[in-house]
């Protein structure tokens, strides 16, 4: 039978495996949205059963992450881990102060939140970054991706948008946050199987957790998350990618590193779903703050890597004139 190049060609998307489930989801939602219930039973729960699909995901993430870090790792993936948060913090005070926990109503910031910037700013694409670094950074550099997924999940949005002085969580639901991830982290250093065993479901609940929701959001708004979501995915390459940059540096990089952090991760569009399940208050950011974070995912799944070329190139032209200069001194 022939074959179809289904999967090859969704991965031709950037962050296809989320943004096109997604798409497919909001288009069932916005033109047969009865359908789900129409079939009802197992058909049903799949496009509403987000929060079980991501319970689990965060429990085989969490399995990935490896305590035992070299002291490198912990140096670089901490620095760029506590830059990328720092970044969202900042912006998220500022807008919080502004704009509190409701979304813009009207005008062309139309549908804007803290939520969705924050959501934005805070979760790095690992997958995008380990590719980056191994064509254009260090091999350990790769490895400093083990510290920043902590930065997966809604648990540091709930904390940043505290800190913002907005509506906060109780403790019980920050922690049950973070409690899926925990105990994936304990199963996954306890039993090495474990680890390999949960790690591999992680790229397969993706496509699933997206679909889900994408069945609660109406493509009518679709328009003004396009173009809110570019201009979004911009600023998180600029907000967050300037600190980060200085980071990296800092840390004895050649600043390619940081750069290459400075995106939206896929599943970060699940974030401003999972703190409106938390907290009712957030539940009218939400809708609007899901398409525009999908957005940046696309967006900076485009800008960063070219950004990352670019300065890797200047890293290496530098590098160069530094070895011809010393090369000269020594004669």
């Amino acid at each position: 039978m022939a074959q179809l190049p289904i999967k090859r060609s969704i991965e031709r998307v950037p962050g296809g495996m989320m943004i096109v489930p997604l798409l497919i989801g909001s288009l069932i939602a916005t033109f047969l949205p009865g359908m789900p219930k129409f079939f009802g039973s197992f058909t049903n729960a799949l496009f509403t059963g987000a929060l079980p699909i991501l319970a689990v995901f965060y429990v085989c993430m969490g399995a990935s992450i490896d305590v035992k870090a070299t002291p490198y790792l912990v140096k670089k993936g901490g620095a760029l881990f506590a830059a990328k948060i720092g970044s969202a913090i900042v912006v998220g005070i500022v807008l919080g102060h502004f704009l509190g926990e409701q979304p813009v109503s009207s005008g062309i910031f139309a549908g804007i939140s803290t939520l969705a910037v924050v959501a934005a700013m805070n979760d790095t694409n690992g997958g995008l970054y380990m590719a980056l670094m191994g064509q254009y950074g260090r091999s350990e550099d790769v490895g400093a991706y083990t510290i920043m997924s902590l930065e997966s999940g809604p648990f540091l949005t709930m904390v940043t948008l505290g800190v913002a002085g907005l509506s906060a969580f109780p403790w019980p639901t920050l922690v049950g946050s973070i409690l899926p991830l925990a105990v994936g982290m304990l199963l996954g250093n306890l039993d090495r199987e474990m680890r390999d065993f949960l790690a591999r479901a992680v790229p397969v609940m993706i496509p699933f957790f997206a679909l889900a929701l994408g069945a609660s959001l109406d493509l009518h708004k679709v328009w003004q998350a396009g173009l809110l979501g570019i201009g979004l995915g911009l600023a998180v390459v600029i907000v967050t990618g300037i600190p980060l940059y200085f980071t990296d540096r800092m840390t004895g990089g050649t600043g390619v590193a940081g750069v290459a952090a400075a995106n939206t991760a896929g599943n970060a569009a699940a974030v401003p779903a999972l703190i409106a399940a938390a907290n009712p208050v957030y539940n009218e950011a939400a809708k609007s703050a899901t398409l525009l974070v999908a957005a940046c995912v696309v967006v900076t799944a485009i800008v960063s890597p070219i950004l990352t070329a670019a300065i890797a190139k200047r890293a290496n032209a530098r590098a160069e004139e530094r070895r011809v200069l010393n090369k000269e001194a020594t004669r």
